[in-house]
């Protein structure tokens, strides 16, 4: 018989052997043997003590020697010399996903990134940080996987009406990740094992007829009759009977050339703050509840915030138990923080982006960019940082308690922050409108967890990539853009995702809807 069981344990128990068979033992009919089990579900419940381990285990029991395997490999077929073309601006997760779907509709896709593959791109990120450079080609949110190949590989998402999660996660365990992603309530990847992952997914790309081009940068949309008939990089001419725009949310200056071919687009909101880092042990102990922190058996602990003030969200965002925090800027005279963390979680910092959400309208002066308006805010912004911080990247920093207080920080705590930090009063740094409305929010989280707002909290400034500024305008049926029915912007750059899976989704939900268009356009030619 197989069977579904669902099992409360304590952490110890779940996270061994035998009393974990002997837990599902316990469940089973008087008489029937186990034979076979497999966790398919996992869950951690930390709200109060003790902390609970939530498991649904799949169990072969009686006649039925093994659990049937909890995903099945998909098996791509190589396209035909005869096959449309369709051209992928981005090879982030929008971009690569777009491009396994095309292979399954029999459609060759070609695939141009900006940036370098991910071994290349491994080396570049470690000299951003020994020189206190930004390689505008090559950096943490430009080259192969794009910005959330190196941002931990978080894999959480609330988009699950859009399309299927599952088969975006099983095409990643397929690649390389590990299964752990199919039955984890919070899965992630880690930063050290996701670029194995994204090269994976290339090899599948090009095994099967597709293309891949690093170092070339898409300058423009060739226009022809009402139609777009390929792009235009800084090396060559690409023909396609279909483009995906997949450009991820730092290509500003992708968004100025598609504003100038007169794209339709807005103005997107975003959030601005900064990176909160905190020692892990001490987000172990207040999650936890426990003095001791978090003990052998579970994980390093999360958290999640989010509050209302005066009118905008102000929350937590994209957090990194055991992480870094690195450079994220894109070009020079900009600074730019995100977050990160390997596999293992091991590190001794936990992390998070703090950030106040922001309208079109919000903070004046920017009204006259147009669509633009919320990006340049943030160009203007990430200048900021980086001339107070004396034309660097070595950032600046002030504990929690301080900035609460409103004045600057004699001392900073140890950090991981690699290029180094340096007392900065983000009261001045930051608009008043983000500053207060921060300020006000951490003394509400500190309220929920005691510990949490405290002086061995810093901030580091500036986390402002959390999502593009722009939306690139799209049919909600067509998916096509309102300008031309065989463009497609997609994932998070084009505004219509928020994170690697969701954006994953959005970009096969775009293949799809090209390859709709076309068996509309063969059914056409075919009626008489």
């Amino acid at each position: 018989m197989i069977q579904d069981y669902q099992l409360r344990l304590l952490p110890e128990q779940a996270g061994q052997g035998e009393p974990l068979t002997a837990a599902i033992r316990k469940k089973l009919p008087k008489g029937e043997k186990l034979n076979d089990y497999k966790v398919v579900k996992r869950s951690t419940d930390a709200r109060k003590k003790p902390v609970m381990i939530n498991l649904t285990v799949r169990v072969a029991s009686g006649d039925d020697r093994e659990v049937v395997p909890i995903w099945n490999p998909y098996k791509f077929l190589p396209v035909g010399p005869d096959a449309p073309v369709l051209a992928i601006v981005g090879a982030g997760p929008a971009g690569l996903f777009a491009a396994l779907q095309a292979l399954k509709y029999g459609i060759k896709p070609i695939v141009v990134e900006r940036g370098a593959d991910v071994d290349t791109r491994r080396v570049d990120l470690a000299e951003i940080s020994r020189k206190k450079e930004i390689n505008p080609h090559s950096n943490y949110c430009f080259g192969e996987g794009g910005a959330g190949a190196y941002s931990d590989g978080k894999l959480f998402t609330r988009s699950k009406k859009r399309g299927n999660v599952r088969e975006v996660l099983e095409l990643l365990v397929q690649h390389g990740a590990s299964e752990s992603i199919l039955t984890d309530a919070h899965p992630h990847i880690g930063s050290d094992k996701l670029p194995h992952v994204i090269k994976a997914i290339r090899q599948t790309i090009i095994a099967n007829g597709g293309e891949v081009h690093f170092n070339t940068l898409a300058d423009k949309l060739i226009l022809k009759d009402g139609k777009v008939t390929g792009i235009e990089t800084d090396k060559s001419r690409i023909p396609a009977d279909g483009v995906i725009l997949a450009t991820g949310h730092s290509a500003h200056d992708t968004f100025r050339n598609l504003h100038a071919q007169e794209i339709p687009m807005e103005a997107k909101g975003i959030a601005i703050g900064v990176r909160l880092e905190h020692p892990q042990s001490l987000i172990d102990r207040i999650q936890y509840h426990d003095p001791k922190g978090r003990g052998k058996w579970l994980p390093p602990a999360e958290y999640s915030f989010v509050t209302q003030v005066d009118g905008r969200g102000v929350y937590s965002f994209c957090m990194c138990p055991g992480g870094v925090i690195v450079p994220a800027g894109s070009s020079a005279g900009e600074l730019v923080v995100n977050g990160m963390s390997a596999s293992a979680r091991s590190g001794r910092w936990a992390n998070s982006g703090m950030v106040v959400e922001i309208h079109p309208g919000d903070i004046p002066g920017y009204e006259h960019e147009g669509p633009l308006e919320i990006m340049a805010l943030q160009e203007n912004l990430e200048k900021k940082m980086f001339e107070a911080a004396g034309d660097s990247i070595v950032a600046p920093a002030q504990r929690m308690t301080d900035f609460i207080a409103g004045k600057l920080s004699s001392s900073l705590p140890a950090t991981s922050y690699a290029p180094g930090i340096q007392p900065g009063d983000f009261n001045s740094l930051l608009p008043e409108f983000i500053s207060s409305r921060l300020a006000q929010g951490f003394v509400e989280f500190g309220r929920k967890a005691k510990g949490f707002l405290t002086p061995d909290g810093v901030m580091i400034g500036l986390e402002s990539r959390t999502s593009s500024p722009i939306r690139i305008l799209r049919d909600s049926e067509t998916l096509s853009s309102t300008a031309f029915n065989n463009l497609y912007p997609a994932g998070e750059g084009a505004g219509y995702a928020g994170g690697i899976v969701s954006a994953a989704i959005d970009g096969m939900r775009c293949t799809e809807a090209f390859a709709r268009s076309l068996e509309s356009e063969i059914n056409d030619s075919t009626a008489f």
